[in-house]
């Protein structure tokens, strides 16, 4: 079955060269000017990506993809004019799986598009259906996660960076490991959007994001999953 992914940006030349490149690589493609409008679009017909860009009128990107994380784990890739760190970190933030500052190379964006689909292709990994960490429970089959009796929501990503911490348990894991399992070897630098995503799924996993007992730095040396006490 051919991916679909939903474009939106408010410049119509701009839409339309995306449109033009996706269709090309064969991707079905479906475009929205605004960020209402995509909001209605991937209610009616959810995409397999998104690609938005953040400075729209009526609703920005930013308010998009948070609205889009309260109902839909849908890989998002942030496309923005702006460059600042604070305006990257801030995408990442509201859940977005990776960013792109314009201008750009369409064959810059079309690795990131292969990548981002690559991480949400997760597949069980191991042969235990169930994995539990404390109050932390993960269903590979089902790929669900569960904090207690509350059903946890993750993105592509940051369920894939669960993984593996779940499968590489008491072991400590580099940044550069992490970025190179979860994002592919191109990130292996990009501290950042490590920082973030780790950010991101402690307030999500942990009962205390500030003291975690699920993803725990080791400084000086990187992260790991404590094993449980026997």
């Amino acid at each position: 079955m051919s991916v679909r992914i939903l474009v939106v940006d408010d410049e119509p030349r701009y839409l339309r060269l995306l449109e033009a490149n996706l269709l090309t690589e064969g991707y079905q493609v479906q475009t929205a000017l605004d960020g209402e409008n995509a909001l209605e679009s991937f209610s009616s017909m959810p995409a397999d990506l998104i690609l938005l860009d953040v400075m729209m009128p009526r609703m920005d990107g930013f308010t998009v993809c948070q609205r889009i994380r309260q109902f839909s784990s849908v890989p998002i890739i942030i496309l923005t004019a702006k460059g600042e760190e604070q305006d990257r970190v801030r995408g990442l933030d509201v859940g977005a799986d990776d960013y792109l500052v314009k201008p750009f190379s369409i064959t810059e964006l079309l690795a990131r598009v292969r990548a981002v689909l690559r991480r949400a292709q997760v597949t069980e990994i191991g042969q235990n259906r169930f994995f539990t960490h404390n109050e932390l429970r993960i269903d590979f089959a089902r790929a669900e996660v569960w904090r207690g009796e509350q059903q946890v929501y993750l993105s592509a990503t940051e369920y894939r960076l669960l993984l593996q911490f779940t499968h590489n348990i008491g072991k400590v894991m580099t940044a550069e490991e992490l970025l190179t399992s979860v994002w592919g070897s191109e990130y292996r630098e990009d501290k950042e959007i490590l920082w973030v995503t780790i950010a991101r799924l402690r307030q999500k996993v942990e009962d205390d994001a500030h003291s975690p007992r699920h993803i725990v730095t080791r400084s000086g040396l990187g992260y790991l999953m404590p094993p449980l006490e026997k």
